[in-house]
């Protein structure tokens, strides 16, 4: 066979220690807590959107992996050069675009628990602790939103009521209540009808649904996004609702499920629970609540009213790892029925069969969910809600909006701006006003369809000057026709001070797009 070189004896050497040796991963294990400890410190030094061109990486690493191991020194440092520019950063202070993925210690230290013990829950059996975890901070987080009692699971655990459970995202609890209703009404109509069946939502409700929809084998004609307007600050208004079901039925359509959305994507509008679900609720249409960024909010008594009429609801979900300093991913929904998921969902073969499943005292989250295997995920939660309590977390949200509304206020002094919508929770969305470019309110002397374009086309520019800028990074949502800038606080490091720098980015570069415009340039580039 030949005989071996001594660098193949020393690599040999190295790759026999076990990979999961406790003293080595002791070693590293500090070594990576340093780095990101150092990371957290400094990221407000790094641009927040990553300056890096498509296809950057390629050109850095290696078209194929290593025979042999390489050091996880070697490794931090490819990530310290290669990495890290390559990222937009989430946790930066100076991060105010989409939406949150805020993280915290106890997240943070929960996420390694989870993985490190890395068991597979995907029935009790399969690890009692994790399941019985789960369904305990489920109801503990309900509690604290107040969601009625029949959301949550009964006192003695065992499911019979209603519960909560765990999934990745939105897009996951949506499809699995979508299908859940879904078969709940073939079973009674037949399953040749599923062509019938009609998903309702207004047009701000998150992309989600529609995915969910088609999944489920909604035919995508029939998913209804019905218009919404200024005058309902864009809710979904439950007489369009009433009039778009009627007209469903008038031509031999099933109504089927509702989304209803608390803090909608574009602008944080917030749908009417109470009377959709008195008008869905005629029709026996499920509804499900989609909280999944102002959710969170709801468990301070000062914002709960926006959940109001949940009780009347099927199905509840919010992203805790959104604004609830849970780190991603973490989507919790509850249910009335569980029953309806497990029909819909469970499967049961021989080699998971058990003694306590049986027995019908256990949860298996296996039957709430798409996959089979599934995280420890309520680690985290469990850690952040002990860690922090209810009232830091609450000071914690409330101090969130307090900047936002600081932010709100220094726009409201600089005429050149106008806040597009009305500010609900922690997200402001502004815009360039056309009087500070064509010093002119619209409806004088017409040509306002041709002036909105243009100052569409003159906020997107400013935005992109913005975030090129690597200082601070917004991003943008179109509503009622208007181009707009989201200014989302949410990222756990930011203080007022952020804020204000962020103001002060907004105006400078507002200053350069005007001096620009004032040389007639903005005017003759819209021409042609």
């Amino acid at each position: 066979m030949g005989s071996l070189h001594a660098d193949n004896l020393e690599s040999i050497s190295v790759c026999a220690q076990n990979p999961l040796d406790p003293d080595e991963f002791r070693r590293q294990g500090h070594m990576i807590i340093d780095f990101l400890a150092d990371y957290y410190r400094d990221v407000e030094n790094h641009p927040v959107r990553s300056q890096m061109e498509p296809g950057y990486l390629r050109k850095r690493l290696p078209e194929s992996a290593p025979y042999n191991s390489e050091s996880i020194e070697t490794i931090l440092q490819d990530v310290q050069k290669d990495i890290i520019p390559g990222l937009t950063h989430w946790q930066s202070p100076n991060y105010f675009a989409y939406f949150p993925s805020s993280g915290s210690i106890a997240g943070f230290l929960g996420e390694m628990l989870s993985t490190g013990f890395n068991v597979v829950g995907f029935n009790w059996m399969s690890s009692p602790a994790a399941t019985e975890l789960e369904s305990i901070v489920m109801n503990w987080l309900g509690k604290m939103l107040k969601l009625p009692e029949s959301f949550l699971f009964s006192s003695d655990g065992s499911g019979s009521s209603g519960g909560g459970v765990l999934q990745g995202t939105t897009c996951e609890a949506i499809l699995c209540t979508l299908t859940a209703a879904r078969d709940q009404m073939l079973n009674k109509i037949g399953r040749e009808n599923i062509c019938k069946l009609v998903v309702y939502a207004s047009d701000q409700t998150h992309c989600a649904l529609q995915k969910a929809a088609q999944i489920a084998g909604i035919n995508p004609k029939n998913i209804r996004a019905i218009t919404t307007s200024k005058a309902t600050e864009f809710g979904l208004s439950p007489n369009s609702l009433l009039l778009t079901i009627l007209a469903d039925l008038e031509s031999g359509l099933i109504p089927l499920f509702l989304c209803a959305t608390v803090g909608t994507t574009s602008s944080t509008a917030v749908d009417p629970i109470g009377p959709l679900c008195e008008v869905a609720k005629r029709y026996h249409i499920w509804v499900h609540v989609d909280a999944a960024y102002a959710g969170s909010a709801c468990i301070c008594p000062e914002f709960r009213h926006f959940i109001n009429g949940v009780e009347d609801a099927d199905s509840f979900s919010l992203n805790a790892h959104k604004w609830f300093f849970t780190t991603l991913d973490c989507c919790c929904l509850w249910v009335k029925d569980p029953n309806a998921l497990v029909k819909a969902l469970s499967t049961n073969p021989e080699y998971l069969k058990n003694k306590a499943t049986e027995s019908k005292q256990v949860i298996d989250y296996k039957d709430w969910q798409i996959a089979l295997s599934r995280r420890f995920r309520s680690m985290k939660l469990w850690l952040v809600l002990r860690s922090y309590g209810v009232a830091n977390l609450r000071n914690f949200l409330r101090s969130h909006v307090k900047m936002a509304k600081q932010f709100e206020g220094l726009i409201a002094k600089d005429k050149r701006f106008e806040i597009v919508v009305p500010r609900t929770f922690a997200m402001v969305c502004f815009r360039l006003k056309p009087t500070a470019i064509f010093h002119k309110k619209l409806g004088e002397n017409g040509g306002d369809k041709h002036i909105e374009d243009q100052m569409n086309e003159i906020n997107g520019k400013l935005l992109e000057s913005i975030n090129a800028s690597g200082r601070i990074y917004m991003t943008h949502a179109v509503i009622g026709g208007i181009y707009m800038i989201r200014f989302a606080i949410g990222a756990t490091l930011t203080e007022e001070r952020h804020v204000n720098l962020a103001w002060k980015v907004v105006q400078e570069h507002t200053d350069a797009i005007l001096a620009f415009s004032l040389d007639g340039n903005i005017d003759h580039q819209m021409d042609d």
